[in-house]
C-alpha cells in the first residue's frame, strides 16, 4: 500500500520536512487561541471572535494578490516571507492584551497565512510532478496533521515553566514564544528548495495575471469549498472554548485530545492515495466526507467529554483524510503557471466564509446555544459535498488517464 511513497523527489521532501515546525506552531495556536485569549488573557468572547474573523478576512484579501505575486516573483520567496511573519506574529499574540494590537496582529497573521497558502501547494506540485503529486500532497498532509497534533499536545508543556515558579499566564506566554522560535528556524530548510521555473512573465495588466485558463474548473472548486468552509468555521476553530463551556474542561485537557485527533487525521491521509487509486480521486473524497456527517451531528449530543471527544475525532478523521487529495486534484487540473494564483484564490475563498462563520459560532456559544453550531455546520457540509460530486464526478486526472 505504501509503495506509492517511494522515490519522492528530493526538493518535495525538503518542503515536507520544512512544514513540520510551522505546523506545530499552527497546531498550538489554532487549538488554544480561543481559550488562551478568553480564559488566560481575559479577553471577551466577542473580541476573540472578531480577532479570529479578522485573520480570515485578511487571509481572503491578501491571498488573491499574494497568489498572483507568487506566480510572478517567486513561490519560494513568498513561502519564506510568510513563515517568518507567521512566527513573529505568534509571539505578538502572547505578549499583548491591547485590543488594537491584537486586531493588528490578527490582520498580519492572515497575511502570513495567505503567503504560505498561495505558495506551498503550488511549489509542492511543481517539485513532485504528476506521477508523485498525490503521494507528495498526502505525505505533506500527514506531516502537517501529525505536527499540528503535536502542537496541541504540547499545550500542557507550560507546566514545566510553572515548576520554576512562573504563573499560568507567564507559562502560556513562554510556551508561545518558544514555539514561535522553533517555527522561525524551519526557514533554513526552505532555503534548500530551488525557485519554481514555472512562473508567469511580468505583465502590465492585472487581468492577464489572473488564472484565466483555469477559471472554469477553479470556480467550481472554490464554490463548493466556500460552502464547506462556512460550516467548518462555526465549530472547528472554537473547540477548546466549546469543550470548556459544555463540559468545564480546560485547554490542558482538551488541547491534547484535539492533538490526538490531528494525529489520527495524519494517519488517515497515508491511506488516501491508495484509496484514490482504487476508487478514483473524486469518489475517494466524497465517500470519506459523507461518512463523517454522522459523527458531526452526534458530537454535541454526547453526554460527557470522553464520548464527545471520541466522536469528534472520528468526524475529523473522515472529513479531513482526503483533504490532501483535494489540494492535489486542483493543482493537477489548473495550468502550471497559474498554480500560485489558483492556490491563493482557493485559499482566499475558503478562509473568508470560514472566518465569518467563526464569529457566528462564537456568538451562539456565548449565548449558551452549544448544539446549534454543529447542526447548522453539518447542513452546509452536506450541500458542499453534493455540489462537489455534481461538479467533478466525471473528472479524470492526468495520472488517471489510460496510457
Amino acid at each position: 500500500m505504501f509503495s506509492v511513497y517511494r522515490g519522492m523527489p528530493k526538493e518535495a521532501t525538503y518542503l515536507i520536512c520544512a512544514a513540520i515546525l510551522p505546523s506545530v506552531a499552527y497546531g498550538m495556536f489554532y487549538t488554544d487561541i480561543s481559550y488562551f485569549l478568553t480564559a488566560v488573557q481575559g479577553v471577551s468572547y466577542e473580541l476573540m471572535g472578531v480577532a479570529i474573523t479578522l485573520m480570515g478576512v485578511s487571509t481572503f484579501v491578501a491571498s488573491i494578490f499574494l497568489g498572483i505575486a507568487a506566480d510572478v516573483y517567486g513561490r519560494k520567496k513568498m513561502l519564506i516571507a510568510g513563515n517568518i511573519l507567521a512566527s513573529l506574529i505568534l509571539a505578538v499574540f502572547a505578549l499583548t492584551t491591547d485590543p488594537t494590537l491584537l486586531l493588528v496582529a490578527a490582520i498580519l497573521e492572515g497575511v502570513s497565512e495567505a503567503a504560505v497558502l498561495a505558495s506551498s501547494s503550488a511549489l509542492l506540485a511543481d517539485k513532485a510532478e504528476n506521477e508523485k503529486r498525490n503521494s507528495a500532497f498526502s505525505m505533506y498532509g500527514f506531516v502537517q496533521s501529525i505536527a499540528f497534533g503535536l502542537g496541541s499536545i504540547v499545550i500542557p508543556g507550560m507546566a514545566v515553566f510553572e515548576v520554576f515558579g512562573f504563573t499560568k499566564k507567564e507559562s502560556h506566554i513562554l510556551l508561545y514564544v518558544v514555539i514561535a522560535l522553533f517555527s522561525l528556524a524551519s526557514t533554513l530548510i526552505m532555503l534548500k528548495v530551488s525557485e519554481s521555473k514555472r512562473l508567469k512573465k511580468h505583465s502590465t495588466g492585472i487581468t492577464s495575471l489572473l488564472p484565466r485558463k483555469s477559471k472554469a474548473v477553479l470556480s467550481k472548486y472554490v464554490f463548493a469549498g466556500a460552502i464547506i468552509a462556512f460550516g467548518a468555521g462555526m465549530v472547528v476553530p472554537l473547540m477548546t472554548a466549546w469543550f470548556s463551556l459544555r463540559y468545564g474542561v480546560s485547554d490542558i485537557i482538551s488541547g491534547p485530545v484535539l492533538g490526538i485527533s490531528s494525529i489520527l487525521i495524519g494517519a488517515g491521509t497515508l491511506v488516501a492515495p491508495p484509496l484514490a487509486k482504487r476508487l478514483g480521486i473524486v469518489k475517494a473524497i466524497v465517500v470519506t466526507q459523507t461518512a463523517s456527517m454522522v459523527f458531526m451531528f452526534a458530537t454535541p449530543l454526547a453526554p460527557d467529554f470522553a464520548l464527545a471527544s471520541f466522536v469528534y475525532s472520528i468526524r475529523a478523521l473522515l472529513m479531513n483524510m482526503a483533504s490532501p487529495l483535494q489540494q492535489s486534484m486542483i493543482m493537477g487540473l489548473v495550468a502550471e503557471d497559474e498554480r500560485g494564483a489558483a492556490s491563493g484564490l482557493s485559499g482566499a475563498l475558503w478562509r473568508l466564509p470560514n472566518a465569518l462563520s467563526t464569529f457566528i459560532g462564537a456568538w451562539l456559544m456565548g449565548l449558551g446555544l452549544l448544539a446549534e453550531p454543529f447542526f447548522v455546520a453539518g447542513l452546509f457540509y452536506i450541500v458542499s459535498i453534493a455540489l462537489f460530486w455534481g461538479f467533478f464526478r466525471k473528472t479524470r486526472m492526468p495520472e488517471e488517464q489510460p496510457r
